[in-house]
């Protein structure tokens, strides 16, 4: 892992099998594309909804290319949470030919 900006981080394919993955994307990308078995919290909601995040465990948190995982990890990390920030999101995830689920009935993609 590194650390950008002080703040932990890896690729998708250092995400270990079967760690809590935080999707911090808007609804309608969540519901065209995301990891199977990821926890959905829009950044819009963190805020209100930041005791839903697992503690004591490192958190992968994603997005779509790596702003808004980045900001969501940043804020979860000043309240004690165990963050770490997917780079390049769910574009490098893709692009990885990772598996991934939508919620539409169509093939999963990311918006």
């Amino acid at each position: 892992m590194d650390n950008v900006n002080n703040l932990p981080s890896a690729t998708v394919d250092e995400i270990p099998e079967g760690a809590p993955v935080l999707d911090v994307r808007e609804q309608d990308e969540w519901d065209a594309g995301h990891i199977d078995g990821a926890q959905h919290l829009p950044l819009s909601q963190l805020a209100e909804r930041t005791e839903e995040v697992p503690l004591d465990q490192d958190v992968y948190v994603i997005c779509r290319s790596g702003g808004r995982a980045l900001r969501a990890t940043a804020y979860l990390a000043q309240y004690g949470y165990d963050p770490v920030n997917v780079l390049g999101g769910m574009g490098a995830w893709a692009d990885a030919d990772k598996p991934m689920v939508s919620e539409t009935g169509e093939a999963a993609r990311v918006l």
